[in-house]
């Protein structure tokens, strides 16, 4: 029951971040919606910060279920509010050609190609072997369906689940790759930083929520300033590549975390790392949209958020294979220090994430202190990965291209009616000033 609620509500989630930038992205020129998206961006990262922090009261409280529950009324009202004042083109098409004119071959191509190569890396050096046949099984036909779903968009989807021609434009193809590790950084430190504070640290679920909170203070502040960096200016390539390089700077110096690092510390490089991420949310996306028509605006910004919430996923799983990988191979270690063989099992493996109370109960200081030390080690090597993930993200900013922020509003007309009749105009441009800030 739990994963199919949390499927069903992935699958929500997941497309209401992508409606809500695309809805901004209808009602507002080039020029005025980055400062909208920037609202949207600070938003998002108080949320997510008082999320964990919340979620962790609720844990340390025995109230758990509260953290589901809590999610019904703010729902409802938010249900309300757009019911009540959200404007948009709507054409009112038929459900069953709604239906028909789904993309069914790649939605099914592009999850065959997310499962296997997720459950693939998941399961690689934990759950089985990596020379074990259902491991290689997984990522091969895994990297096969890439190439399944590639020729589906290609030849066969009337309306395509993800346009290939956006990726004939090279700047395109580098606002994608740097989309994809900025994913993969951000939510690594989300992930992962609370891991290390609750397991190194030793911090209770609300003391690590608040030790988080300095990372969705420097994404806040970003957002809200890139957005009127980007709406006064114009310029948003200069604002990724600084995104980039303080993003690949605070991955990188959260390598040096051990048991010895002091809070200052801790909140300097995750304002560093936090900064970084949060130029980085929206002005890529700009990138991308200002090199597509209007018409298919939806499409692309649908495009980069699908990859980049690939990237998450992947980000989760690969992180916690380096780290079950990295408690494996200290286990030797922790069985000569004499620790009780039962506590070893808990911190190899896929347990070890889940077993960060029984460092509490170690009563023996030289025990103790190398289940500490084993889990800073495994978690640096994580960071080192991430930070090259990050450089790479940094080397392909360099082939973005800057071009003009438009402030004509072109506004969109969707529906199958208007994708269909290639006779009829799909989008009026309409020129407004831009707002005064």
């Amino acid at each position: 029951m739990l994963i199919a609620a949390r499927a069903l509500q992935g699958t929500a989630g997941g497309g209401l971040m992508q409606l809500v930038i695309i809805t901004i992205s209808d009602l507002f020129s080039m020029r005025s919606r980055t400062l909208y998206l920037g609202f949207t961006e600070v938003v998002w990262a108080i949320a997510g910060g008082a999320g964990p922090l919340i979620g962790g009261a609720f844990t340390q409280l025995a109230f758990t279920l509260l953290g589901f529950w809590i999610n019904l009324p703010v729902c409802a009202i938010s249900f309300v509010l757009l019911a009540v004042f959200l404007d948009v083109h709507n054409p009112r098409t038929n459900l069953v050609e709604g239906l028909i004119a789904i993309d069914w071959l790649g939605t099914l191509s592009v999850l065959a190609v997310t499962l296997m190569l997720l459950l693939g890396l998941d399961f690689g050096g934990t759950v089985f072997p990596w020379t074990s046949a259902k491991v290689i099984c997984l990522i091969v036909f895994g990297v096969v369906m890439i190439g399944f779903f590639v020729l589906s968009e290609k030849k066969f989807a009337r309306y395509p689940l993800m346009p290939l021609n956006m990726f004939k434009e090279r700047s395109n193809v580098a606002a994608f790759v740097v989309g994809f590790s900025q994913g993969m950084a951000y939510i690594a430190a989300e992930y992962y930083l609370p891991l290390y504070f609750q397991s190194v640290k030793q911090a209770s679920p609300i003391r690590s929520g608040v030790l988080i909170l300095p990372i969705t203070v420097g994404q806040a502040a970003a957002g809200i300033t890139v957005g009127v960096l980007m709406h006064q200016t114009g310029r948003y390539r200069e604002i990724i590549w600084v995104g980039l390089l303080l993003m690949t700077l605070g991955t990188g110096l959260y390598i040096s975390f051990d048991t010895t690092t002091s809070i200052a510390r801790l909140v300097g490089f995750e304002l560093i790392g936090g900064i970084g991420c949060g130029l980085l949310f929206q002005a890529p996306i700009i990138a991308i949209q200002n090199t597509v028509s209007q018409k298919d605006t939806a499409m692309a910004t649908a495009t980069y958020q699908s990859l980049k919430n690939v990237a998450t996923s992947m980000s989760i799983v690969i992180g916690g294979v380096v780290f079950q990988n990295g408690m494996n191979a200290r286990a030797a270690g922790l069985r000569s220090t004499g620790l009780d063989e039962g506590i070893v099992k808990a911190m190899s493996g896929g347990q070890a994430a889940a077993s960060v109370e029984i460092i509490g109960t170690i009563q023996d200081h030289t025990q103790r202190r190398a289940v500490l030390d084993a889990f800073a080690e495994s978690l640096r090597n994580i960071w080192i990965m991430y930070t090259c993930i990050a450089a790479i993200g940094l080397v392909a900013a360099a082939f973005i291209k800057q071009t003009n922020l438009s402030t004509d509003h072109t506004e969109t007309k969707t529906g199958i009616q208007q994708m269909t009749d290639q006779s009829q105009d799909q989008t009026t441009t309409i020129v407004t000033p831009t707002p005064l800030m």
